[in-house]
C-alpha cells in the first residue's frame, strides 16, 4: 500500500500542502511518516515511525521550508519496522541530491543489488526504496530524469514514485500501473490579487486527497510515464517504457478511500456494485444484512439492495484501535478482536445474519468476528465475501503472507467454512468483480487470486518473500522465474 503525495506550490511553502495531503492518505499506512522539502537550493527532510498527526506535526512543519515538497506514510512489505526505513528516502549523489517516496514493491532486488557499486554495505536502510534512490543517486547523468530513464529500465515490479530533487517533483508509474497515481492541479490561493500564488502541482496516491489539499484532479499518470513538475510551468511528460495497465483489483476492493475515483469510477459505488453481484451469485434465507465494520460497509449495504433484505449494522467499530495499538501481553492480543470490534446484541440477538466482508487472509480475525456474533445471541451467521478467494501471495506491495499460510491457498470453501464455524460461505467470482467494475479483466492484476503474476517473480512464491535483510537464495535467471509465475498460476 503506501500513500504518496507531491505538491509544487509557487510563492508559498509547500510542506503544509504535502502534510495534509498524505494526512489524507493515512489509511494506506500507519507504521511511519515523512517529508522532504526544497527551496529550490537544498533539500531538507523529516520523518519518523509513528501515525502522520505525531510526526508532521505543527511544531515541525514551520521549519520545512520550501515550494517543492514530497511525503509518504508507510506500510512495509519489505524491510522491518525501523527509523531507517521510514520514507521519504535521500542521497546526495554524483549529480544531485534526491528524495523519493515510494508505493509499491520491487521484485529484482538481487539483480539490482548487483548494479550497485559496494553491494548491500552501502545501504542504510534494508528497502527496495532505499537500493533504488542509491542508484539513482549514483547515475552520472547530471539530470534527474534522465537518471530515472537509464535506471527504471532495470527495475521490475511495482512503484508508483513522488521524487524531489533541488528543483522539481516528478511523479513516475510503473509500466504495468499497479499501484494508483494521480495528478492534480492546485488552484490560485483566495485573496491573492496581485497573483504572487501562480497555483500549483500535484501528484497523489488518490484522487481524494487532491480534493482535500485544495485541488482538482485533472488526470492519472499514465503508466510508463514520468510527470515533471516544477515552479511556474505546465507538467511535462516522458515516456520511458510502453505501458500496459494492470492495476492492482484491491485497490478497487478494499485500499482505496471510498471517495476516490480509479480507472473513472467512484470506489463506494464499485464496492457497493460488488455487494449487489454478490447477493445475485450467493443469495440465502436470512433476517438481515450487516457489514464488517468498516470495510464491508459498501457491499453490505450492495448485497442489501440486491436481496431485499434490510440493512443494520450489528458491529460497532472501535475507531482508535489502529495497527499502532500496543497490545502488552499475549492475553490482549488474543482479544485484538474484542478490542476493535463489539456486537450489537439488540441487532444481533436471534436473527439469521448475513455478515459482508471483503476478504479474509488467514481466516482468524474472521473466525473471531463469527464467534461474538454467536455469543451475541446470533442465529444463523452466513458470510458472504466480496472479493474471490486470495490464493496466492501477492510481491507488488501488499504484504500478504508466503503462500502456504493463505488458507484458500490449502483448503477448499468448505473447509474454511468448517474453520471458521459459519453457517455458510461464499466469495465473488472473479466475473463478478469484473461485472460490478464494467471493465475488462486485461485492466487489472488478479495475481492474488488466480497466481497470474504480469511481472514474473524470480523466487518460489509458496515459501519465500525476498528482501534486502535476508540471505537466503540465490539469484535465479530470467528463464527459471517465467517458470516459476508459470508454476504459480496453473497451480
Amino acid at each position: 500500500m503506501c500513500g504518496i503525495f507531491g505538491a509544487v506550490t509557487p510563492g508559498m511553502d509547500a510542506a503544509a500542502v504535502a502534510a495534509l495531503g498524505v494526512f489524507s492518505l493515512q489509511h494506506r499506512g500507519q507504521e511511519s511518516a515523512g517529508i522532504a522539502v526544497s527551496d529550490g537550493e537544498q533539500l531538507m527532510l523529516y520523518k519518523d515511525l509513528g501515525l502522520i498527526a505525531q510526526v508532521l506535526d505543527e511544531r515541525r512543519l514551520p521549519s520545512l521550508r520550501g515550494p517543492l515538497a514530497i511525503s509518504h506514510c508507510r506500510y512495509s512489505t519489505t524491510g522491518s519496522t525501523v527509523w531507517e526505513n521510514a520514507q521519504p528516502t535521500f542521497r546526495l549523489g554524483r549529480g544531485r541530491s534526491i528524495a523519493i517516496a515510494h508505493n509499491g514493491n520491487l521484485v529484482n532486488t538481487r539483480e539490482l543489488l548487483a548494479h550497485l557499486e559496494g553491494g548491500k554495505s552501502r545501504l542504510s536502510a534494508t528497502t527496495d526504496t532505499e537500493l533504488l534512490t542509491t542508484l539513482l543517486a549514483d547515475d552520472p547523468s547530471q539530470d534527474t530524469v534522465e537518471a530515472l530513464k537509464r535506471v527504471l529500465p532495470l527495475v521490475q515490479g511495482a512503484y508508483s514514485l513522488a521524487i524531489l530533487d533541488e528543483k522539481r517533483v516528478i511523479g513516475v508509474r510503473d509500466p504495468f500501473g499497479f499501484r494508483p497515481l494521480v495528478l492534480g492541479r492546485l488552484e490560485v490561493a483566495e485573496g491573492d490579487p496581485e497573483g504572487s500564488h501562480s497555483g500549483g502541482w500535484l501528484i497523489s496516491s488518490e484522487s481524494a486527497a487532491i480534493e482535500v489539499a485544495g485541488g482538482t484532479v485533472v488526470r492519472d499518470v499514465e503508466p510508463g510515464e514520468i510527470v515533471i513538475l516544477e515552479e511556474g510551468k505546465e507538467p511535462v511528460s516522458v515516456r520511458f517504457a510502453e505501458g500496459h495497465e494492470q492495476l492492482c483489483v484491491f485497490e478497487l476492493i478494499y485500499f482505496g478511500r471510498p471517495d476516490s475515483y480509479m480507472l473513472g469510477r467512484n470506489l463506494y459505488e464499485s464496492r457497493r456494485r460488488m455487494g449487489v453481484a454478490l447477493a445475485a451469485e450467493a443469495p440465502v434465507a436470512a433476517d438481515l444484512v450487516m457489514p464488517v465494520p468498516d470495510t464491508g460497509a459498501p457491499a453490505a449495504a450492495g448485497y442489501a439492495e440486491g436481496s431485499g433484505l434490510p440493512y443494520r449494522e450489528g458491529m460497532v467499530r472501535n475507531r482508535y484501535s489502529g495497527r499502532t495499538f500496543i497490545q502488552p501481553s499475549q492475553g490482549m492480543r488474543q482479544r485484538g478482536v474484542t478490542v476493535k470490534l463489539s456486537p450489537l446484541r439488540e441487532v444481533v440477538a436471534g436473527k439469521r445474519l448475513i455478515v459482508v466482508d471483503d476478504s479474509i487472509v488467514r481466516g482468524t480475525t474472521t473466525r473471531q468476528i463469527v464467534a461474538l456474533l454467536r455469543k451475541a445471541g446470533a442465529t444463523e451467521v452466513h458470510l458472504r465475501i466480496s472479493s474471490p478467494p486470495i490464493h496466492h501471495p501477492c510481491f507488488y506491495g501488499i504484504d500478504t503472507q508466503i503462500e502456504t499460510e493463505l488458507i484458500a491457498s490449502t483448503h477448499s470453501v468448505e473447509e474454511i467454512r468448517e474453520f471458521l464455524g459459519a453457517d455458510s460461505l461464499s466469495y465473488l467470482s472473479i466475473g463478478g468483480v469484473l461485472a460490478a467494475l464494467d471493465l475488462p479483466y486485461d485492466r487489472f492484476c488478479f495475481a492474488c487470486f488466480d497466481g497470474r503474476y504480469p511481472v514474473p517473480v524470480p523466487y518460489d512464491t509458496t515459501r519465500h518473500k525476498f528482501v534486502l535483510e535476508d540471505a537466503v537464495g540465490e539469484p535465479v535467471s530470467h528463464g527459471e522465474a517465467e517458470a516459476l509465475a508459470r508454476t504459480a498460476a496453473h497451480e
